[in-house]
């Protein structure tokens, strides 16, 4: 059943590979190339956003595997996006280089 309380937050809004025809919905600026479902599910925790991952395939991607977060609604969605792409920075730049 549908939640009318949550909004869902694709991978492919943050990837710097994608078009913005192709799903990318933050500017090149913020975006980062090949997020990751873990980075995207810290920043959502470090916000406050309450995520929940779930794995699924991106409406129009075709048949490329992706993932999602369910987050609570508290902002307008684009502003929350923003929000949540300076975050994932942050995560990126502060996990350990292999």
């Amino acid at each position: 059943m549908k939640d009318y309380d949550k909004y869902i937050v694709w991978l492919e809004y943050f990837n710097s590979e994608l078009k913005r025809s192709q799903g990318r919905r933050v500017p090149l600026s913020l975006a980062i190339r090949t997020p990751k479902p873990e980075e995207l599910q810290e920043a959502c925790k470090r916000l406050n956003l309450q995520p929940a991952l779930q794995a699924g395939t991106y409406p129009s991607s075709g048949r490329r595997e992706s993932a999602y977060v369910s987050i609570r609604k508290e902002k307008p969605k684009q502003a929350l996006m923003l929000k949540i792409a300076k975050e994932i920075s942050t995560v990126r730049a502060r996990a350990p280089k292999k």
